[in-house]
């Protein structure tokens, strides 16, 4: 549907996604998502691979991305889950991918696996990595 198709209220919520989307520390975990060997990381991955940034912020961008449906929160099921290992991962949602693609923000991807697999990771993120994670 082009522009000229589209109601008011479809356009604003588009430059809505595309304002929330494009800033810039939500952009950059957008781009981990993306660049992680499952597109499914943990808070403590995301928080690893941008040490700039607490976990309270990550997570409030997260949730920003969350409540324009980009991102979803996906849980692995109780009878999946480890002690000592995360049970709560971050991936686009399909409406994130299907706007993400309609806007040409994915066409780094593979870019990004490569980058994310060079990054040099403590025991302890590692062993998150390596955790199971849910069906999708």
């Amino acid at each position: 549907m082009s522009a000229s198709n589209r109601s008011p209220v479809d356009l604003d919520r588009e430059r809505k996604r595309l304002n929330i989307v494009t800033q810039e520390t939500r952009f950059s975990l957008i781009q981990d998502i993306l660049g992680h060997p499952t597109q499914l990381p943990t808070l403590k991955e995301l928080d690893y691979v941008n040490p700039s940034k607490s976990q309270t912020t990550i997570r409030q961008h997260l949730q920003h991305l969350i409540d324009v449906d980009i991102v979803e929160e996906v849980v692995l099921p109780s009878d999946r889950r480890q002690n000592d290992l995360p049970y709560k991962f971050y991936g686009l949602s399909d409406e994130g991918q299907h706007f993400l693609a309609a806007h040409k923000l994915l066409r780094a991807e593979e870019t990004l696996h490569t980058i994310y697999s060079q990054v040099e990771k403590t025991d302890a993120v590692q062993r998150y990595e390596d955790a199971p994670r849910p069906e999708r």
